[in-house]
């Protein structure tokens, strides 16, 4: 039998399972009969139209950001304020601020929200989680904003830290969910605890396939976080469904994400932060592209194609980096290649290790790493030593398979969606 055919059915069972944080879910209860969901509705709508009794007439935190909006744009920040039963005292900002405007790595300030008055308390700067101080007063802490679907995101590290300090005082956090906009695949290696930073804090995979709710869960049960966790889930998305039939407005969750295309290379490619060659800040398309000043981007595309791999094209590009935010190749006309998606079974880690074997032969003495940074990105420094010492690509990822299936199998129980 096929439940949960409509979206109200499909919330429902949804906020019965993940209003009660020791739930363990069953997937066969969401399954569809193919027919689709049609729109969805982000938590924040599921919260304020289906589940209001966790925030009325309670004093609210939310950590949120320019990305915080219901279904037809609007400032998750508003229609908390607005309602007649919550009473929103607190707002807290992750990096590149409440409004998503600052440069990666830009100390945020504390400041004043100035439509509705309510104090920012700055998370990414001197102070990254909320402070005995800044959550006096505060009821409930809810979290709100759009995760990438890649481990080196610091919006998951400031939720997990968060959900310290709440659980340290005592405060409930309620997760208002939203989509995995790069879907549920599952890809790279998984970090080892010896190179937890603030860029990614506890094992996860590179490409890791959950939304920030379901991540919310993973670390409750698997690091031990003892808060009293709530998600209000996205009602009638699936896991398979790209972020195109959602419904929902695409907002750059930081300056260089500018849509889809770039967050779905981003796992990958985010690597070549940790490199001299430039990942393309400063053009129209950061992270779908890469080069650098003596690449032959023609050779480069020819060699990426021959390896045939599945779901995407590589096609030789020039571009010139215009105030690029990491300082590479400033007004330099730079040669690389463009990764073109071209079918759900793209793997962008897989593409990215080709591409560092790669541009790692042709680079030759060129070739630099920015040693600390890389291997903090890629979770240990055994993906740098193997590209140095001209292990394939293969071999690079046979080495992955033992942790990231060990992974998938935890993973899991902490699911939401189908």
């Amino acid at each position: 039998m096929k439940l949960c055919r409509s979206p109200q059915s499909y919330s429902l069972l949804l906020l019965l399972a993940c209003l009660r944080p020791d739930a363990q879910l069953d997937a066969s209860l969401y399954q569809d009969d193919g027919a689709g969901f049609g729109l969805i509705r982000p938590g924040i709508e599921v919260l304020l139209e289906d589940s209001i009794h966790l925030v009325a007439g309670r004093r609210v935190g939310l950590i949120t950001n320019q990305t915080g909006v219901d279904s037809s744009g609007r400032s998750s920040i508003d229609r908390i304020h607005e309602h007649p039963d919550v009473d929103l005292v607190a707002l807290f900002a992750p990096e590149h601020g409440i409004r998503g405007t600052a440069d990666p790595g830009a100390t945020i300030a504390d400041d004043v929200d100035v439509e509705t008055g309510v104090p920012i308390y700055s998370l990414y700067g001197a102070v990254l989680s909320p402070t005995p101080e800044m959550l006096d007063g505060i009821d409930v802490l809810l979290v709100d904003y759009q995760d990438i679907g890649a481990r080196y995101w610091t919006y998951v590290s400031t939720m997990t830290l968060a959900m310290e300090s709440a659980a340290e005082q005592g405060i409930p956090v309620v997760v208002l969910d939203r989509p995995n906009p790069i879907g549920g695949a599952v890809q790279g290696n998984v970090l080892d605890p010896a190179f937890a930073t603030f860029v990614g804090r506890y094992p996860l995979a590179m490409r890791h396939g959950m939304t920030l709710g379901e991540l919310a869960r993973y670390y409750r049960g698997e690091v031990g976080i003892g808060v009293e966790l709530r998600v209000a889930p996205v009602d009638g998305w699936r896991r398979d469904m790209p972020f195109a039939e959602t419904g929902l407005p695409w907002i750059q969750p930081s300056p260089n994400m500018p849509d889809v295309e770039s967050a779905t290379h981003y796992p990958g490619t985010c690597l070549f932060e940790g490199t001299v060659l430039s990942v393309a800040r400063g053009t129209a398309a950061p992270f779908q592209q890469i080069g650098a000043p003596w690449l032959d981007g023609e050779a480069l595309a020819e060699a990426m194609n021959g390896y045939g791999l599945s779901g995407v094209r590589f096609e030789p590009v020039t571009f010139v980096p215009d105030a690029p935010s990491d300082g590479k190749f400033d007004g330099v006309e730079v040669s690389g290649v463009r990764l073109v998606a071209t079918s759900p079974e793209y793997d962008p880690t897989r593409a990215a290790v080709a591409l560092l074997v790669e541009t790692h032969r042709m680079s030759g003495a060129q070739w630099g790493w920015l040693q600390a940074h890389f291997d903090r990105l890629a979770g240990t420094d055994l993906l740098r030593q193997a590209v140095d010492a001209g292990a394939g690509v293969d071999e690079i990822r046979s080495r992955w398979q033992e942790e990231l299936g060990a992974f998938m199998r935890v993973r899991e129980q902490y699911l939401i969606y189908p």
